[in-house]
């Protein structure tokens, strides 16, 4: 498997050359476990380029998540499929920024963003693309006050979500009062939510309903991928033979 790492290091560098002169850009963060990367995963990546200008969009996959016990497929084999999923998208680049020799150990969001922003320029804005699942428990990440001091939050929304559940789910510190929060209630999780320090962009039209999950347990009843993932990413789970086994 050493070939894929090498390949993945040399599609990160190209990413982000020191020596290049450009204007400022928008940039995408967009971290999981990508276990494996699914269509859902590229709605929302080419749904917030779309709304947003992102000028490029890092997939991160985690080495050692901090939120999950495991993970069902490596680390390397996890990387591969982000690099197949994403080859199509010229804005696209899967990241090495967590691979196991950058992260040995646990890792947190804070950090990855603190080692990939050095390498911008100061003009440059980063985004952090999430799903609004994950984002209801963004206040017991690691440092969460932080993350939103470095950059803009960009949620795929879905219905069933308020402005307010936006806002009861900031960092305790960047939460507004109760009494302030009580009128979103009244709104669903779309637009913009900008209050001091915190800026988050909810979109509401990504629209693909599918989960990791349940593509490792169709994988398991021997169910065709081809609407849940890229064919190259379906190609790679039989010929690697993975989640076959829980």
């Amino acid at each position: 498997m050493h070939w894929e790492y090498t390949a993945a290091r040399v599609l990160f560098r190209v990413g982000i050359s020191k020596g290049t002169v450009r204007a400022a850009m928008n940039v995408g963060l967009f971290g999981g476990t990508f276990d494996p990367i699914h269509r859902g995963h590229l709605a929302l990546a080419r749904a917030a380029s779309e709304a947003y200008a992102l000028g490029r969009v890092y997939f991160v996959p985690a080495n050692i998540p901090p939120h999950k016990q495991r993970t069902h497929a490596s680390y390397f084999d996890r990387y591969a499929m982000v690099a197949l999923a994403t080859s199509v998208e010229k804005i696209f680049v899967p990241s090495l920024l967590e691979a196991p020799e950058a992260a040995p150990r646990e890792n947190y969001t804070i950090d990855t963003i603190r080692r990939l922003k050095p390498q911008f320029k100061k003009s440059d804005k980063l985004f952090l693309l999430i799903g609004i699942d994950a984002f209801k428990d963004i206040a017991k990440w690691r440092e969460s006050d932080a993350i939103f001091r470095e950059c803009e939050f960009i949620v795929a929304s879905r219905p069933g979500f308020s402005l307010a559940d936006v806002a009861t789910s900031l960092p305790e510190k960047l939460r507004p009062a109760p009494a302030v929060i009580k009128p979103f209630a009244k709104h669903s999780a779309k637009g913009d939510l900008v209050l001091p320090g915190v800026t988050v962009h909810l979109l509401d039209h990504v629209e693909e309903k599918v989960s990791a999950t349940a593509i490792r347990d169709a994988v398991r009843a021997k169910k065709p991928l081809g609407k849940l993932v890229d064919p190259a990413v379906a190609e790679y789970i039989r010929k690697r033979e993975l989640y076959k086994n829980r």
